[in-house]
């Protein structure tokens, strides 16, 4: 009855891990992701190890198992292996703990020793049981301050390996070196490890599922991350459009967010205008002319007040938007402008400039138009 119990058990878990199998060689060649690469050699090593198992309980062979016996300990040993380096690429990612290589050879001498040295199933049930109960618990603990990325798969694991515990005990119970205990004890840990199959092949789906969970959390964040840079790199361009490159001044684009802004409340709205740019461009040369809009930007944003809007309108021509300055104040400025502009060596930097009232809730165009016109008049009167 236990020899069937034990070839139906593992034969259910043999299939199920073959689907498990199947379903992440798909998921590999879709998502390309490293985690996915190595769950699906985690998933090829387990498949291989029940293989050897499935082998073992129905040809049942009686003597030179020793191969058998270190094949199975080498691909369980790289199952778990590669779970959780997987787990800890998803909830890590950027660290190595362990390469492929590492893994190879930590497989290949812990299967070449297992088979030497572990003279029955009930020893290597021990030995394996236990190795894999504290790996997997270790890695699953080892995830710390990442538990809330991998939450389900690191449970899986922690589960999982604490299954394997439990199964390394029943083997010690089943193998009873010393005569410790009763015939009952024995027979139910006999019961209970024909059975272990079937719940390890539940917990593997456990597990599966935790890595897919894992797969999703890791791509959301990614694409948030994306998604966030994005964004950062489409302001970046917009205060480059809105900029204007000589000055360093917002341009008219600019003008609607700006107006926006300052709308409910009002504001007061200065034209200026450059008297004689097109003077000093011929006299001078354009290289002047344009050291003279810097030279006028920066005195414009210097006689004004932080919170107010300073733009290059086009050409030799610049607005300020002021919110809570009176026409009064505003024109203080101006004339702190001029004092500024005069101080300054040749060639000496001239303007007009119309004022305009912004009501609260007003129309930006019709008063930007009134500001210009005001600009117009005074240039017309010198």
């Amino acid at each position: 009855m236990d020899l069937l119990l034990w070839r139906w058990s593992t034969a259910a878990q043999f299939l199920s891990a073959l689907i498990v199998a199947a379903f992440f060689v798909a998921l590999s060649r879709s998502s390309r992701r490293a985690e996915v690469r190595w769950w699906e050699l985690a998933w090829f090593a387990n498949v291989l190890a029940l293989a050897v198992t499935v082998f073992y309980w129905f040809a049942q062979p009686r003597a030179n198992v020793g191969w058998l016996l270190g094949a199975y300990m080498a691909a369980k040993l790289g199952f778990v292996l590669w779970l959780i380096r997987g787990a800890w690429a998803v909830g890590r990612p950027g660290t190595e703990p362990l390469s492929q290589r590492t893994i190879l050879t930590a497989a290949m001498a812990y299967g070449f020793v297992g088979g030497l040295f572990i003279p029955s199933i009930a020893v290597l049930g021990v030995v394996q049981h236990l190795a894999m109960g504290l790996l997997l618990v270790g890695g699953a603990l080892a995830m710390g301050g990442a538990w809330h990325h991998v939450t389900w798969l690191a449970t899986g694991l922690g589960v999982r390996g604490a299954l394997a515990l439990a199964e390394a005990g029943a083997y010690w119970v089943d193998l009873d070196a010393g005569g410790l205990f009763s015939a009952d004890l024995r027979q139910q840990a006999g019961w209970f490890l024909s059975l272990t199959s079937s719940l390890d092949a539940g917990m593997e789906w456990f597990i599966a599922l935790g890595c897919v969970l894992a797969v999703s959390e890791r791509s959301q964040r990614e694409l948030a991350v994306a998604n966030r840079y994005l964004r950062e790199a489409q302001e970046h361009l917009r205060r480059l459009a809105d900029r204007d490159p000589l000055t360093a001044l917002e341009n008219r684009r600019a003008l609607p967010e700006v107006f926006r802004t300052v709308q409910p409340e009002g504001a007061t709205v200065l034209f200026l205008d450059l008297d004689g740019f097109k003077q000093i461009n011929d006299l001078y040369g354009h290289g002047v002319g344009d050291d003279c809009l810097v030279r006028f930007a920066r005195a414009v944003r210097e006689s004004f007040r932080p919170t107010d809007a300073v733009i290059r309108y086009g050409g030799d021509e610049f607005l300020v938007i002021a919110p809570g300055l009176d026409r009064a104040a505003a024109m203080e400025r101006v004339n702190e402008l001029r004092t500024r502009l005069a101080a300054e060596p040749e060639p000496h930097i001239h303007f007009t400039c119309g004022v305009a009232e912004l009501d609260a809730d007003g129309s930006p165009e019709a008063t930007l138009q009134e500001a210009d016109k005001a600009m117009y008049r005074l240039k017309q009167r010198a």
